[in-house]
């Protein structure tokens, strides 16, 4: 049996694993399911058609799988799907997603959540993703894996943020942000080379420099952005299978930006 405290309201419906912990005056659902080893505290209320994994930990005073801020939404019935080994802190809301898109809000694993984080809805977060106090991600929002988005940093609706990106404290974000980068700032701009994060992801120094040749391409030569694009992809082949991976990583990110990169 779970471990749910008396006070907790937990629906017949709810599927809860045999070691999941509900603590002190949580609400679960009816169509919540959750998975092996994960703990809900107090006042923590968990709702709608929202699927968790295992050995995630939700601190007090969230709201998580409430229905979208979306205007139009008409009451359908979307979902919000959870990973493994997350951590949330307090006082989160996350939102289901809704059918502008494929009706799902997606949160990978690993992820580290601070208080005060909103995700909207249709917004999908990566693995090892760390997101500090009052981050606001506004509805589509697409962020890559080992990204870490500053305090009170808000994104602007269907931006991308790249994989291994570093957006500083109080970024305002209304374009994307390429992988590898660190930005900061109202407006926004791009400042280096995340070196700290990818030397923390045991980058080799060799990966570091083609990176470091991709901010200079596309932020520093003075380059159209078709022109950095054939320089880019001149350099695959040329350094080896990882480095052909990161600028291919590059390459797909920007093929596919519809806001714009920041430049």
């Amino acid at each position: 049996m779970a471990h749910i405290h008396p006070t907790a309201l937990v629906h017949d419906r709810a599927e809860l694993a045999d070691d999941v912990v509900i603590g002190p005056y949580a609400v679960i659902g009816a169509e919540v399911r959750i998975g092996a080893g994960t703990r809900v505290d107090a006042h923590c209320v968990i709702d709608g058609r929202t699927t968790i994994g295992r050995d995630n930990h939700f601190y007090p005073f969230g709201s998580i799988g409430g229905m979208p801020q979306d205007i139009s939404h008409g009451g359908e019935v979307t979902e919000l799907v959870i990973g493994d080994r997350n951590t949330v802190r307090e006082f989160c809301t996350f939102n289901t997603g809704t059918f502008k898109e494929e009706g799902v809000t997606r949160v990978g694993n690993d992820n580290w959540i601070m208080a005060y984080v909103h995700l909207a809805h249709d917004v999908q977060l990566g693995n090892h993703c760390v997101l500090a106090n009052n981050a606001t991600l506004a509805g589509h929002v697409r962020v890559g894996d080992w990204a870490t988005i500053g305090g009170l940093t808000g994104i602007h609706q269907f931006c991308k943020i790249g994989a291994h990106a570093m957006l500083g404290f109080q970024s305002h974000v209304s374009q994307d942000v390429p992988p590898y980068m660190t930005v900061d700032g109202n407006p926004l701009a791009v400042r280096a080379v995340n070196l700290t994060g990818l030397r923390r992801r045991d980058f080799s120094n060799a990966r570091i420099g083609v990176i470091r040749d991709l901010h200079k391409l596309l932020y520093r030569d003075g380059l159209t952005l078709e022109q950095a694009v054939e320089r880019m992809q001149a350099l695959l082949g040329q350094h080896g299978a990882e480095s052909d991976a990161d600028i291919q990583v590059m390459l797909d990110f920007v093929a596919a930006s519809k806001r714009g990169l920041v430049r």
